[in-house]
């Protein structure tokens, strides 16, 4: 049984004891979720998600190495592609599962119980929950392919797990179903991402919403269409104030958790990888200020080259702004949300923009203003022009949504896979490709066999390359 201890602590507001079981704690009796308020259970996920996606500890989360906007110094295991040391997906997997979805469960079961709301006030902190939980749900599916969905978070011991499209399929249906409710009478001072404001979560549902379409734009264009049109004419980040955000605390156990990997830690384990900072040169990006620190010189970055053993002192290292405590964690963004419609409107989709080249522009300039970089004359660069950058529509949104994703690994990573854009590189010492998912956890393996055999055997193998459904390129 989960235990639950209660601190003051304004983010982490629910501590908890976990098991090693497969699902970490099913067994919670759902039948008596009042033992804690829903606004601990929330919080509780809220921070855990932002912390998963955010971090950079080489147990958890190695986004930026796949993404290849980060490399490694002495310990490269990590960007070489070594997933089973550190059992890296059983650790991501067991954090989704158990510390975001499972708490977002809980956090509606409280809520469903709780004879002082109203039905609205019921309803929109449900729908807070779930679209929290869709966010996850798409996560994990975008990470390992078919995942257990509907026996997960339930009392089944081995789950089944669900075809990736049919989720997809789910998760559209659900946040259709949970927009409507979304109202001034959900959590509001316990909500830090936008302090209950009904019209945030709006347009970040929304935004969500185009981001599932946008997913099956190559693999199911009907419902990628239908989906991206609603999403849009509902209203999606018009700037970057819709951000999906947490600010973290300058103090912890509430700050960044990058400060603590870089700066607490004490350690030098990552530096700014050639991929990223050979294509920022070549284009003379002004971000390099923000994104690197010039331990070379004024204006002299170099990259270490990918997954190789790198000298600390001799490569351009992470910019000062990833070593704050206070640096926020993201979710979703603005600039995101552009490149998405300009790809909406490369795809002529009904009832979006027309203008490509206009969305093009908007995301990257969302990206330069939230970093705080002069854009003066980027855009106007013959090889960030969208009328004269090399390459096709993807080959342009892909590079420069890909550069706009720093500091957001698996964005970066996934607008890879998805646009086929920039090329990235061999890792130097393993000589192995980029991986296109994660691989299932050795837990699977071993305590539900049966059923990963089946889902591996569905997807293709249980593979480093193995792609996800709409990774169809």
């Amino acid at each position: 049984m989960k235990k639950i201890f209660l601190t003051a602590l304004s983010l982490v507001v629910l501590v908890s004891c976990k098991t090693d079981d497969q699902y970490e704690d099913y067994n919670r009796d759902p039948k008596n979720p009042t033992q804690v308020a829903a606004e601990f259970t929330y919080n509780a996920a809220v921070k855990s998600l932002f912390d998963q996606m955010t971090s950079t500890n080489v147990n958890t989360n190695i986004f930026r190495l796949l993404g290849q906007h980060w490399t490694e110094t002495t310990y490269t295991d990590e960007a070489n592609y070594d997933f089973t040391t550190r059992n890296i997906p059983q650790n991501h997997w067991s954090e989704m599962y158990r510390d975001v979805l499972l708490d977002l469960k809980t956090t509606k079961e409280i809520v469903a119980g709780d004879t002082e709301l109203t039905d609205a006030e019921k309803s929109a902190r449900t729908a807070q929950a779930e679209i929290l939980m869709i966010y996850t749900w798409q996560q994990l599916v975008d990470t390992f392919g078919d995942i257990p969905y509907t026996d997960a978070l339930s009392d089944v011991t081995l789950p089944t797990y669900d075809d990736d499209t049919v989720i997809y399929e789910n998760l559209i249906e659900r946040i259709n179903a949970a927009i409507p409710d979304i109202s001034g009478s959900g959590f509001s001072a316990a909500d830090k991402i936008y302090g209950g404001d009904a019209a945030a979560w709006s347009k970040f549902a929304n935004s969500l919403k185009l981001r599932l379409g946008i997913r099956l734009t190559d693999v199911n264009p009907g419902l990628a269409q239908s989906t991206i049109t609603s999403a849009v004419s509902a209203g999606v980040f018009t700037s970057n104030a819709d951000n999906a955000l947490l600010q973290y605390e300058g103090a912890t156990p509430n700050t960044n958790p990058l400060w603590v990997d870089l700066v607490q830690s004490g350690r030098s384990d990552f530096i700014a990888a050639n991929t990223l900072v050979d294509i920022m040169n070549d284009l003379s990006d002004p971000r390099r200020e923000v994104y690197f620190d010039q331990n070379l010189g004024a204006g002299v970055y170099v990259g270490g080259p990918y997954g190789e053993n790198n000298s600390f002192p001799n490569y351009t290292h992470v910019g000062a702004a990833m070593h704050e405590p206070t640096t926020p964690g993201v979710l979703l963004d603005y600039a995101e949300v552009s490149f998405y419609l300009a790809e909406a409107a490369e795809r002529s989709i009904v009832g979006t923009p027309a203008d490509a080249e206009m969305y093009y522009n908007q995301a990257i300039t969302a990206s330069f203003d939230y970093w705080g970089a002069d854009i003066t004359g980027y855009l106007a660069n013959p090889d960030v022009a969208y009328t004269t950058a090399a390459g096709d529509w993807r080959q342009k949104i892909g590079t420069q949504m890909w550069l706009a994703m720093y500091n957001r690994g698996f964005e970066a990573w996934t607008a890879w896979r998805k646009y086929d854009a920039p090329a990235l590189n061999i890792a130097a010492i393993s000589e192995l490709p980029v991986p296109t998912r994660y691989t299932y956890p050795v837990n699977e393996q071993n305590l539900n066999q049966v059923n990963y055999e089946a889902a591996s055997a569905a997807i293709g193998g249980d593979d480093q390359t193995t792609k996800v459904f709409w990774d169809t390129m």
